[in-house]
């Protein structure tokens, strides 16, 4: 069945063979009739680097992949999802997070030495909800005074808003959303202003993307993308999850793992179709 996919890398560091089995996989997954794209994830400026998006591109290329023109840099878009942040601030679903990472590690360890321990999700403990109890006032003292945060959407409110909602994968059927398993999610963060879930949601309908392919550890992030998808008023894709490629540990390939990256392979003097193959895809 002909579909639109998409390959959608951030450009912090070299491609590896779990890179290349993602985008093998979007790219046959779109069918013989379908349509493949490439986006670029960079809102991050702090560790996204043209030459990785350059490279990216190469190693692409060099394994026999084509795509769309022209390639969507998340970057160029931003107005899109400050648009989508102030709708949903207008529906009353967002509250703003001042909390830092060590205070909400501080506030998770006391709430599990109480007698009700904090819910955990696919992404570690939820976030216990500290300033979504903040009163009006203080929220306002702390904005007013110009305190850093980020803006958290409030989960449970937004799924009162629109009710009982399903999403499809091709391979697993029909799944009932469960957001609250992500609880509170970050839809703008402190330093950039949207966040992982809210661009690529976002990204997906404006790319016209009709099943979104990717790994098994994203799986449960649908759930919060279906959520912003209603909310929003996008389309619905399909989705199909794959499973991970892994280390001789049996460790998830990861940049930080310093996974053998693809142009390290090919100056090891391995062809794309041997590539192909470690990847999953033998021609």
């Amino acid at each position: 069945m002909s579909a639109i996919t998409r390959f959608a890398p951030s450009p912090t560091g070299h491609l590896h063979l779990g890179h290349a089995h993602a985008a093998l996989f979007a790219q046959r997954a779109a069918g013989a009739d379908g349509r493949f794209l490439l986006r670029i994830e960079d809102i991050d400026p702090g560790r996204c680097d043209p030459a990785f998006e350059a490279a990216i591109i190469e190693d692409l290329a060099w394994l026999g992949l084509s795509w769309e023109e022209p390639v969507r840099r998340q970057s160029a878009h931003l107005d899109d999802y400050a648009v989508a942040l102030a709708r949903l601030r207008d529906m009353e679903l967002l509250y703003p997070c001042f909390c830092t990472r060590r205070e909400i590690r501080e506030e998770i360890a006391r709430s599990t030495q109480a007698p009700h321990a904090p819910l955990h999700g696919p992404e570690g403990p939820l976030y216990p909800g500290t300033c979504k109890r903040l009163d009006k006032a203080e929220r306002r003292t702390r904005l007013d005074a110009g305190h850093a945060h980020a803006l958290r959407l409030d989960v449970a409110r937004a799924a009162r808003r629109t009710g009982s909602l399903a999403w499809h994968d091709r391979d697993r059927g029909t799944q009932t959303a469960t957001s609250a398993q992500f609880g509170d999610v970050v839809l703008a963060r402190k330093d950039i202003a949207t966040s992982y879930h809210l661009a690529v949601t976002l990204d997906d309908a404006r790319q016209g993307i009709t099943l979104v392919t990717r790994g098994d550890d994203l799986f449960a992030a649908s759930h919060i993308h279906r959520l912003l998808q209603a909310l929003l008023d996008l389309p619905v894709p399909e989705w199909r999850h794959h499973g991970l490629l892994t280390d001789t540990d049996g460790k998830r390939l990861a940049k930080r793992g310093k996974a053998a990256a693809i142009r390290t392979l090919r100056a090891a003097g391995h062809s794309p179709a041997d590539v192909r193959a470690r990847a999953g895809f033998p021609d």
